[in-house]
């Protein structure tokens, strides 16, 4: 069982199997464009949930949220399916392989055979194509490899059933109706108009709001738990903007990326110099890491550091919410 499905790979693992689904069925939509209609600009601050031994910080939506955000704005139908039996959960991805349908299943990173060792970590919301099945062996479309690669049958069901937070319980979904026409310009409207609300949120654990109350705890952490502990939370913070799900940095320049294609269609140059405005937005994210990076290694240790971190923190805070403003607006 092979299907003539294009691996392309992409800097997202949601946006990229989400891409790479729509192209098989003839709907050409980039990376980018999925990710803005999506909404996946996001941040939340929960100090009250412990992950890691840390607080919860995260960059980016709940796992699936882009891609189902960005389907019922255009139209799409996604057929999601869990199974609490490995066995049926094999059994439903082979059907669907035999009838062509190229299926994304969300599985845990840490046991992926073909991953470098220093990617591997414990997080449950990765997302990848099976595509096929030979001599035993499921061919597998992971976004952020640069090929296509396989696993066993014991290999995937290992990643299909990861323990642990955001447990993937054999979760897997596949595009099942796709309109003629999709109306790109209202579902691009729709996208902007969800992350500024998102982004300029009224509430303290939700966008700009959650961003100033990281901040300004970084030195009260420093004072009341100490160097240890506090740089123990600076290390989730950039592991969380960096590594896990690409947050941060990377997401502003894909979002970049989205506010270009999207000037272009809707024939809006204020996008074109907004998209500039979030990419320097995410050069600054990237510069913050760097520094956090510096004092978890021991490479700086500056008496006012995370008082400069928390400033730098503050900084890109103001910069964002000036930018969703904006952009509310340009729309």
């Amino acid at each position: 069982m092979k299907i003539n499905f294009e691996h392309h790979q992409t800097a997202h693992c949601e946006n990229g199997v989400a891409s790479n689904l729509l192209l098989n069925r003839g709907l050409k939509l980039s990376e980018p464009m999925i990710f803005g209609v999506g909404s996946g600009l996001f941040f939340v601050y929960l100090p009250f949930l412990k992950v890691n031994f840390a607080p919860g910080f995260s960059y980016r939506p709940m796992p699936g949220a882009i891609f189902s955000k960005a389907a019922k704005r255009l139209g799409i139908k996604i057929k999601r399916q869990k199974f609490s039996n490995p066995q049926e959960a094999q059994k439903a991805l082979e059907k669907n392989l035999e009838q062509n349908i190229p299926t994304g299943l969300q599985v845990g990173v840490f046991n992926l055979t073909y991953f470098p060792e220093e990617y591997k970590f414990h997080f449950n919301a990765h997302n990848l194509v099976v595509y096929g099945k030979e001599n035993g062996k499921f061919l597998i479309s992971d976004p952020v490899m640069d090929f296509a690669t396989t696993l066993s049958e014991a290999e995937l069901e290992k990643v299909r059933y990861a323990k642990g937070a955001l447990a993937p319980k054999g979760h897997m979904y596949f595009p099942t109706h796709i309109p003629e026409k999709v109306n790109l310009e209202e579902a691009i409207k729709k996208g902007i108009k969800d992350t500024c609300k998102n982004m300029l949120a009224p509430v303290p654990i939700i966008g700009v709001k959650a961003m100033r109350w990281v901040a300004k705890s970084i030195p009260k952490w420093a004072e009341k738990k100490g160097t240890k502990v506090t740089n123990h939370y600076l290390g989730q913070l950039i592991r969380m903007q960096e590594e896990i799900g690409t947050g941060g940095g990377g997401f502003r320049f894909i979002y970049g990326a989205f506010l270009q294609e999207a000037s272009v269609i809707l024939k809006n140059d204020e996008l074109k110099e907004l998209s500039k405005e979030i990419t320097a937005i995410g050069d600054l994210w990237r510069d913050f890491a760097v520094d956090i990076a510096r004092v978890y290694k021991n490479r700086n240790s500056k008496s006012d550091i995370y008082n400069k971190l928390s400033k730098s923190m503050l900084h890109i805070a103001d910069l964002e919410e000036a930018f969703y403003k904006k952009l509310r607006k340009a729309i």
